[in-house]
Order: C-alpha cells, then sequence, then structure tokens
C-alpha cells in the first residue's frame, strides 16, 4: 500500500470504535488505518454513472445499490475497507454487533485513480476474494472508456475481461452495463 498509515496497533474493535466518531472514512488493514481521500469530479460522475445503471437493472430482481460510504468487512475482522459502489441482492448481512459493516456484498465497483489503482488491483482485490457473496469486481478507468471485469464462475474459479467503448459488461446476475453508457460526458468533466 503506497500510502502512509495514520494510525498503527489498533485492534478491530478499536478501530471500529475509533472510525464511528471521525468525520473522514479509514480503511483497516491487520492493525493499520489509512484515511480515504476524496475522489474527483470525474471519479464521482463515473461513480454514479455506474450505480444509475446497476440501479436500473437490478432493482427488480431484489437488490441494493450502495454507495462509497458503506464500510465492507473483507478480513474475517481483520480488515474494513470501503468501495466506490456496492451491490447486495437479498437481505444485507451486518457483521455481528455493529450497524454498518456489510459482509456479503455481491458486485464491488472500484473507479481508479492514481494514487488507489495499485491498492485497488492489489490488497484489496486480494481482500475481496475472500469474500464467497462476492461474484462480480469492476475497475473502471477513469482515463479511457474501460471497465476490467473479473466474474466468479460455478467452480469458484475468476475469469477476467477488459471491456472498451462499444462494449458491454454482463454481471452474474444477468444484468448488462454499456460501457458508452457510463462513461457519456465523463471525459468533459475534471479528472484525477
Amino acid at each position: 500500500m503506497s500510502r502512509l498509515a495514520e494510525r498503527t496497533g489498533l485492534s478491530p474493535a478499536e478501530y471500529l470504535t475509533w472510525e464511528a466518531s471521525q468525520p473522514e472514512r479509514h480503511e483497516y488493514f491487520d492493525g493499520e488505518v489509512f484515511a480515504m481521500a476524496g475522489g474527483s469530479p470525474r471519479h464521482n460522475a463515473l461513480a454514479v454513472n455506474v450505480s444509475a445503471a446497476l440501479l436500473g437493472g437490478l432493482r427488480e430482481k431484489g437488490c441494493s445499490v450502495l454507495s462509497s460510504d458503506q464500510k465492507l468487512g473483507v478480513g474475517r475482522g481483520t480488515r474494513y475497507v470501503y468501495a466506490d459502489v456496492t451491490v447486495v441482492c437479498g437481505p444485507l448481512r451486518l457483521q455481528s454487533g455493529t450497524t454498518d459493516v456489510l459482509e456479503n456484498p455481491n458486485v464491488v465497483v472500484e473507479v481508479l485513480s492514481g494514487t488507489t489503482e495499485q491498492y485497488d488491483r492489489g490488497l484489496k482485490w486480494e481482500s475481496y476474494q475472500r469474500l464467497e457473496s462476492l461474484t462480480d469486481y469492476l475497475l473502471v478507468s477513469q482515463t479511457e472508456a474501460r471497465i476490467e471485469h473479473y466474474r466468479r464462475g460455478a467452480d469458484g474459479d475468476w475469469t477476467y475481461r477488459a471491456v472498451e467503448g462499444g462494449g458491454r459488461v454482463e454481471l452474474a446476475s444477468g444484468v448488462t452495463l454499456d460501457v458508452d453508457a457510463i462513461y457519456s460526458g465523463a471525459f468533459s468533466i475534471e479528472g484525477e
């Protein structure tokens, strides 16, 4: 992780208590706490466009589309992160003893930026793979019309596909995202 830890040596319980009183969001990795930076206008627009596309296709399937303020528990109580967009189909399952830590996301979306790309592709992706509920992981570029899609098969193995402008991303739920629609107007907005 390229960012410096803001705090170290906290137990998971100490982190959860401390973070609940903070005005900013912080991620927790094995005792280290990292502040989360805000996104650029383009980053935020892409996250909203993905959310809108997902909501349109998933609402009738009993799914919830959640914003970047949703905390995820990804390491059996040792890692807590925030994704740019999270989808849960069916009832939300919260970590025991918490009111804000989701344990069963089906789709996770990260909009890439220069400061987080390595983290989103590395440690964070490694952590997300531990979630049995996760079926789709999307990495959305800010510099070109490109969505990278990891999809879990019935055998538990992940397949990778990069989809560019003119293409479509098909999620395990059957919902299809049109790459051109996701990027509509995005490059006229200030990026990274």
